[in-house]
């Protein structure tokens, strides 16, 4: 798959099987409290940008964290943005899209966007937590 075929997949919100789709706020409740049993990395994608579908392609390409010891959740941010609103209030980071954000025991425990997001650098935040 190529590049503008991940931006046209994106844009589709087809996403790879390991994404659970994050679209409420009571949601958010819910896998922050979680968190405290099974560690989650929340995706915040915008659908139509280059840089975020970049971001997607990598994490999507390179999946190598067991789906068993951790919640994996994609949020369309163009179409919940009350969601990455109170994500960003909630756990205490900046706002970024695109933007991936570890929680665990209720906290975020890492964070990064943009060309910086890696599957293998979520896997070390993991490790080191």
């Amino acid at each position: 798959m190529g590049f503008l075929d991940n931006i046209r997949n994106s844009k589709k919100n087809n996403l790879h099987p390991n994404w659970k789709t994050l679209d409420s706020e009571t949601q958010l409740k819910e896998i922050i409290n979680g968190s405290h049993e099974r560690p989650a990395m929340i995706f915040k994608h915008s659908t139509t940008c280059g840089i975020s579908a970049g971001a997607k392609h990598r994490l999507e390409s390179n999946w190598e964290i067991d789906p068993e010891k951790m919640d994996f959740y994609y949020l369309d941010l163009l179409n919940y943005r009350p969601v990455s609103n109170l994500i960003a209030s909630t756990l205490n980071v900046v706002h970024q899209s695109p933007q991936v954000i570890l929680v665990k025991n209720g906290a975020a425990v890492y964070n990064t966007s943009h060309h910086a997001i890696d599957l293998q650098a979520v896997k070390d935040a993991l490790a080191a937590v």
